[in-house]
């Protein structure tokens, strides 16, 4: 299956278990893979034989900037459930939400949740 990658998107958000996450806010960053037939916008040259990511841009920025949640497994879910629900050449999305400034001591890069859905 062909795929449309869109890595490190950053949004900034107010979810989380912890009071001062839900106050203060955090930055989170999302990866996308999509998988999905590619050949015939390969052919035709037309977006409409293919996912403008541009959209998918978007939606996430909608989800992750939107109504808070607790879990980012939760937002992992919401962002996975919109693109299959909005975009039906979509048959496979990998979803990778990551927290780079959890507020949880010790020494890290970052944290993240990683989910895939299909159809």
């Amino acid at each position: 299956m062909d795929k449309i990658l869109i890595e490190e998107m950053e949004f900034y958000g107010y979810h989380g278990v912890f009071s001062e996450e839900t106050t203060l806010g955090q930055r989170f960053r999302v990866n996308l893979e999509l998988s999905l037939p590619l050949q015939k916008a390969g052919k035709s040259d037309n977006l409409r034989d293919s996912v403008n990511y541009g959209e998918v841009y978007q939606l996430c920025q909608k989800i992750v900037e939107g109504k808070p949640v607790k879990l980012v497994e939760a937002l992992a879910e919401k962002i996975a459930s919109a693109i299959l629900e909005q975009f039906p050449l979509v048959q496979l999305t990998k979803v990778r939400v990551i927290k780079p400034d959890p507020p949880i001591p010790g020494h890290y890069k970052s944290v993240a949740i990683e989910i895939n859905r299909g159809r």
